[in-house]
């Protein structure tokens, strides 16, 4: 099993270019697997964490209702935001400047062949994060991601997920908002969930910006403890 991941530091970079390239980095573990599989060739599967800040885009999940997105192309434009169906699970949501994006692109034969846990662990990563900030983050029954006051009338999205899967290789990932401007979220019902807010941690702290870096950081040292990774880390033009 090989358990080391490499880590690339995508930058800003557009959706769709992120989006292809991720489908290039599954397709490549598939392929090897498949490989291993039919020859018993005894190769080693890569694993990948993308980090990305993404241009204003609003993507739609494959079981997603499009009258969750508010606007119209139109709009869209004037507001110089982008939209895409893609094929992860859940309903809409944001990418934004402000927003720390990851994509891990693992293959669960490596760590451990079970979606639910993989999905918890990266919820776990979330929380344990944002609890150095003080701040007590918790899970909602039925609903993917990371929540503030749960089970009360000010419960609030920070981190939203959604992944797809084959094979047990995986891809997409998580969104947890920053410094997001969290106006953006008004064009649409977040993951298709009414009447629950959306916050970012910079407006949690009271703070006009939080250091997005250091929040990466915390990120991964917890994410490696939960998965027991090796990490080669690498800013990349990819």
């Amino acid at each position: 099993m090989n358990k080391k991941i490499e880590i690339q530091e995508l930058g800003n970079k557009d959706f769709k270019d992120t989006w292809e390239y991720q489908e290039q980095l599954f397709k490549q573990i598939l392929d090897i697997k498949v490989k291993n599989r039919r020859e018993d060739a005894g190769l080693d599967t890569p694993n990948y964490f993308l980090f990305v800040e993404h241009p204003h885009v609003y993507t739609l999940g494959k079981s997603g209702d499009m009258s969750n997105l508010l606007l119209s192309e139109e709009e869209l434009e004037k507001k110089e935001a982008t939209f895409y169906k893609i094929n992860r699970g859940g309903d809409i949501t944001y990418h934004g400047p402000g927003q720390i994006v990851g994509y891990p692109i693992l293959d669960l034969d490596n760590f451990f062949t079970d979606i639910h846990k993989y999905l918890r662990f990266l919820e776990e990563m979330v929380i344990l994060t944002l609890t150095e900030y003080g701040i007590k983050a918790t899970r909602s029954e039925g609903e993917t991601g990371v929540w503030l006051d749960v089970g009360t009338p000010f419960a609030r999205k920070i981190c939203a997920m959604g992944v797809r899967a084959s094979r047990w290789v995986t891809m997409h990932g998580f969104a947890l908002n920053v410094n997001a401007d969290l106006g953006y979220f008004d064009n649409i019902i977040p993951c298709g969930i009414r009447g629950k807010a959306v916050t970012s941690l910079h407006v949690e702290l009271g703070l006009e910006k939080v250091n997005i870096d250091e929040v990466k950081e915390k990120l991964l040292k917890h994410f490696k403890t939960l998965f027991e990774a090796e990490f080669n880390i690498q800013k990349t033009e990819a």
